[in-house]
């Protein structure tokens, strides 16, 4: 049996997310950098957002945050454009909520960004999407 070495297994890896609560500097947005809300997770480490300028844009989440900041649908973000490709970016930052509300009460986010509340379907023509409607017939006939 080989004798374990380290200070213990993926357990304690795991574990190591203990700085989350500390009160980290506000990032605010540079040239060639955008804020954006995640509008849907693609997988791969890939989503979708839509950016402050209104464009819809791939992003792509890099290893630095890979399997170290979760990202999901709505949350808020700082992505780095692309001078080569219009349509996609790089995600930089994800802000936690109360960071997402301070850049709302400084003017940096518009009306259009509600911090963390998932993403925006602007297809909302069927409110009951997903759902399968019946009509009322009788039991007796079938």
């Amino acid at each position: 049996m080989p004798k374990n070495k380290g200070k213990g297994g993926k357990n304690r890896k795991r574990g190591k997310n203990e700085a989350d609560d500390e009160k980290r500097e506000l990032l605010f947005k540079e040239d060639g950098q955008e804020y954006a809300q995640v509008t849907r997770m693609l997988g791969n480490g890939r989503l979708e957002a839509k950016c402050h300028d209104g464009v819809a844009r791939l992003c792509h989440i890099s290893g630095k945050l890979h399997k170290k900041v979760w990202i999901a649908a709505g949350d808020i973000l700082l992505v780095g454009l692309r001078d080569y490709q219009a349509g996609k970016a790089d995600v930089i930052h994800k802000y936690m909520p109360d960071e997402a509300r301070l850049l709302k009460a400084y003017g940096e986010l518009n009306d259009s960004f509600r911090p963390n509340e998932g993403g925006d379907n602007d297809d909302d023509d069927n409110p009951a999407d997903g759902y399968i409607e019946f009509e009322d017939a009788d039991v007796d006939k079938i």
